[in-house]
């Protein structure tokens, strides 16, 4: 018998409060990628796009934007944490860049669960906060975000898929 494995991140059940998640692989963070991000978000910053003016700037080169930073270290948690098993992201807090990130450089990432508690308003579903940390390839922290998601537990999130497989299709009225 052939066996089925799913990749998932973890239901809120399988979530532990004091557990630090490592995330890999790495990502090496390239030129290209800072100049797309950031001129795909409107960010005209001069620190990421001009290389001659940055270079008379106190770090002395471009600066990988910081929201590039904070989306690839919440993005590196979603394998192992978020897989199809959020319902919804509800906030960020806390988002700090003790030090730039350039490029060349390979951003890891882990998270440690801080708080989880059941929905009072939304039985089968969590709420779980999580505090991210992107490192480069030194150890030298460069990110840190505390992230709150709205998760499914593996009953609630099974009776919902149930209710849609069991519900009419809307196009057959």
């Amino acid at each position: 018998m052939n066996k089925t494995v799913v990749q998932r991140g973890l239901y809120f059940d399988e979530i532990e409060v004091g557990t630090t998640y490592v995330h890999r692989p790495g990502r090496t963070v390239t030129e290209t990628d800072n100049v797309l991000f950031t001129t795909a978000t409107m960010n005209s910053q001069a620190l990421h796009l001009d290389a001659a003016w940055s270079a008379a700037q106190p770090f002395g080169q471009r600066l990988v934007n910081s929201m590039f930073t904070l989306a690839t270290v919440v993005g590196q948690s979603v394998t192992q944490l978020t897989q199809g098993t959020i319902v919804a992201q509800l906030g960020l807090t806390d988002v700090t860049f003790p030090h730039p990130l350039f490029h060349g450089d390979t951003l890891y990432t882990e998270t440690v669960v801080t708080d989880k508690r059941p929905s009072s308003s939304r039985p089968g579903q969590g709420i779980v906060t999580m505090a991210h940390t992107g490192r480069n390839q030194h150890g030298i922290i460069v990110a840190t975000a505390s992230r709150t998601c709205l998760m499914w537990t593996e009953e609630g999130h099974r009776n919902a898929q149930d209710e849609r497989e069991q519900a009419p299709d809307a196009g057959e009225a």
